[in-house]
């Protein structure tokens, strides 16, 4: 990999030890137990992409201020509650390698603290009067919602056709990285056409990095994830969606079938991620993640050239040639 997450974390290593203390801050409760949760979620943090986004597009544009620190506290927030959910609804038991909330303290505690997460970055938002960050990161929690509420109704059916696919990561995945750059933007700038510039990087960027994620489901590497899992939980991605499309009535039936009632079975599962291989299911994929990626650059490039759009740059890199 050309870049590390380190190397570009080093022009806002700063920034990210002053964030980590507002994070901390703003995960405090009078509840004793919201704070041995607080504590555990916090000792295991993950890459702090969102946050080092939010940052880097306030840096290219102006001076970091405290609305940027809201901002960035707010998206860690916003995307650690939607996590904490996730592992309800999905039922998982593990995140990154870590007992996940629901497994230590039930369904219940974990979507409560979920709750409060969001609360407490809406109340942060307009203790301070950001009303701009405000409404960019309670859409964003729209938009999830819809987004995750459309890939259900559609999964049912097997039905999604690549433009819906498209409009359900716009919405799931997409959402936190685009407000990530728009609310990092516009906690240094007031002109909208350069908050929307910045928002459209994000979702082209968070397009892609949906895109490669599903790509991961049809490899070998260990992405802390087994491979087929997508398939597993019935998730319709790019590679399936493009080898249905390319596919007969009979080959049709096929997979839908595996993916419908075979789903668990490891051999069948196999036997359908080598099909679409051969259909071309990946090469079309990783196409369209190159074309996103292509896009996400072009809009960035439209800023002089400076550390952070360096930064930025080396970020949409990063995304796209990770392991895992």
């Amino acid at each position: 990999m050309a870049t590390q997450l380190s190397e570009i974390k080093s022009i806002i290593s700063d920034e990210l030890n002053e964030f980590s203390s507002y994070f901390k801050n703003a995960l405090k409760s009078n509840v004793a137990l919201f704070d041995r949760i607080s504590y555990y979620i916090v000792q295991r943090k993950g890459k702090e992409m969102r946050p080092m986004f939010v940052f880097l597009s306030a840096k290219m544009l102006g001076q970091i201020n405290e609305q940027t620190y809201s901002a960035a506290t707010f998206i860690e927030l916003l995307h650690t509650a939607t996590l904490v959910h996730d592992d309800v609804v999905d039922e998982s038991y593990t995140r990154r390698g870590f007992f996940s909330i629901n497994a230590l303290w039930k369904n219940k505690i974990a979507v409560l603290v979920g709750d409060f997460f969001l609360a407490k970055g809406m109340l942060l938002a307009l203790d301070k009067e950001h009303y701009k960050v405000l409404h960019i990161c309670s859409n964003a929690v729209k938009e999830m919602s819809e987004g995750e509420l459309l890939q259900l109704e559609k999964a049912r059916k097997l039905d999604i056709q690549e433009a819906i696919y498209f409009n359900i990561i716009r919405q799931k995945t997409a959402s936190l990285i685009a407000p990530s750059c728009s609310a990092g933007a516009a906690s240094t700038t007031e002109n909208d056409e350069d908050i929307e510039k910045m928002r459209l990087f994000g979702e082209k960027l968070g397009i892609a990095f949906q895109i490669k994620d599903d790509l991961f489901d049809y490899g070998s590497h260990d992405i802390g994830k087994p491979v087929g899992i997508d398939i597993q939980e019935k998730k319709m991605t790019l590679p399936l969606i493009y080898t249905l499309d390319q596919v007969g009535w009979s080959d049709k039936r096929w997979i839908k079938n595996i993916v419908k009632r075979y789903n668990k079975d490891k051999k069948k599962v196999n036997e359908l991620i080598n099909f679409v291989r051969e259909k071309g299911g990946l090469d079309y994929a990783t196409q369209k993640m190159i074309q996103y990626r292509d896009e996400a650059l072009e809009i960035l490039h439209t800023y002089p050239e400076s550390e952070a759009r360096n930064a930025l740059e080396a970020m949409v890199h990063f995304t796209i040639d990770r392991q895992k």
